[in-house]
């Protein structure tokens, strides 16, 4: 995705709206922290957990390494503005880099916690509808009011706790993004796991139950089921389109390279996995794995069989997508 020139921070989102301790929201608490030495960059923490990462001077720039891999996926599809929908908000960071990368483009973000949307509004300098429209109630109701055919992508990177919500991840979930979507548009699911990626491999499979292509991306390490972090799960019915050479050119140029997964490869890694259906409890599939959580299980080999392009032991992922915690999952 390219990056604009870097400008100055906009007006309005100053450090002098933002407490100095976490504050109240619906699903527990929030805070944004800034680094000494980087005045312009904001992190906003929901219930001590990174979420979302701003750059008030550029808000094309993505610090967290799940995102820098959606924005390499969404860069295969043709140039000019967009449709997104945003199944969980935080701070709205890779909207507000879509929204630089394609001039033009409307978006929609949900987020099922009222009082963090109103903080968001207050503490950044969020772009103003049509551009980006911050939509608060449970992800999957907003998924199923979405028109047909009415978005290019969808982008799902919604955690309730330490968890995605089990009614995001069905088979019946995936079918309305299909829905939803018009030809030749994407879907990105952010999947937090723990080797042996137990659940990586149920939404794998769950996701080809809906759509004709599947593609994966994670760090090597992650791959080879040697430590904990995140996926990215991408799908579409447009061939072509993940595996465009252009993909795999920013994912290994990236600042922390990723290896994408596609064709035969895929396949393997999701064989034998259960199909996620909704009614079903997916608890104890792995999923939702905290920071500095011990690797559980024995390392499974890497589905493209490849080596790891970059050393084992490198930091992790974060597994929390930029949602709040709580009870009410969205």
């Amino acid at each position: 995705m390219a990056r604009p020139e870097r400008r100055s921070a906009r007006r309005g989102a100053t450090p002098a709206r933002w407490p100095a301790e976490a504050v109240p929201i619906d699903t527990g608490t929030a805070q944004v922290v800034v680094r000494a030495d980087e005045p312009t960059g904001a992190t906003l923490m929901v219930n001590g957990v990174p979420s979302s990462f701003l750059d008030l001077a550029d808000p094309s720039r993505l610090e967290f390494e799940y995102q820098q891999q959606m924005a390499a996926l969404v860069g295969a599809l043709p140039p000019g503005p967009l449709r997104v929908l945003h199944l969980g908000a935080g701070a709205c960071g890779l909207a507000l880099a879509l929204d630089a990368a394609r001039p033009g483009s409307h978006q929609i973000a949900v987020e099922i916690d009222v009082r963090l949307v109103e903080l968001v509004r207050t503490w950044f300098d969020l772009p103003r509808p049509p551009r980006l429209r911050l939509r608060t109630g449970d992800a999957r109701a907003r998924l199923e009011a979405t028109g047909d055919a009415s978005t290019d992508v969808v982008i799902r990177d919604s955690f309730d706790g330490d968890r995605v919500p089990p009614h995001l991840c069905t088979a019946e979930a995936a079918a309305q993004v299909a829905r939803a979507l018009r030809p030749g548009g994407i879907y990105l699911a952010n999947c937090a796991d723990r080797p042996p990626l137990t659940l990586a491999r149920r939404e794998a499979a769950t996701l080809a139950q809906v759509f004709a292509h599947i593609a994966i991306v994670a760090e090597p390490a992650v791959l080879r089921g040697r430590r904990y972090g995140n996926v990215v799960l991408a799908a579409s019915n447009t061939p072509g389109l993940l595996d465009a050479p252009g993909v795999e050119r920013a994912l290994r140029g990236a600042p922390i390279p990723a290896r994408l997964v596609v064709g035969d490869a895929v396949r393997d890694f999701a064989a034998g996995a259960p199909v996620l259906r909704d009614g079903q409890d997916s608890s104890g599939t792995g999923q939702g794995v905290r920071r500095g959580a011990a690797p559980a299980g024995p390392p499974p080999s890497e589905p493209d069989g490849g080596p790891a392009s970059r050393p084992d032991g490198g930091p992790a992922s974060r597994p929390d997508a930029g949602q709040t915690s709580g009870p009410s999952p969205r």
